[in-house]
């Protein structure tokens, strides 16, 4: 029974580990895009011209 005490208590504590990861690499804006929004514009025309062909 110890031994699930232990897995549950360091399972909780490497999710702890993970998130503040996460908020960190948030934070510092490595999940922003910076090449989508310069090329959207490329594909939106592609969009247009496959919604016609469906229609």
């Amino acid at each position: 029974m110890s031994v699930i005490y232990l897995l549950l208590t360091l399972s909780i504590i490497v999710a702890i580990v993970f998130f503040i990861a996460f908020i960190y690499s948030v934070k510092k804006g490595q999940y922003d895009d910076s090449y989508t929004p310069s090329v959207r514009m490329l594909f939106d025309d592609e969009l247009i011209k496959d919604n016609k062909k469906i229609n």
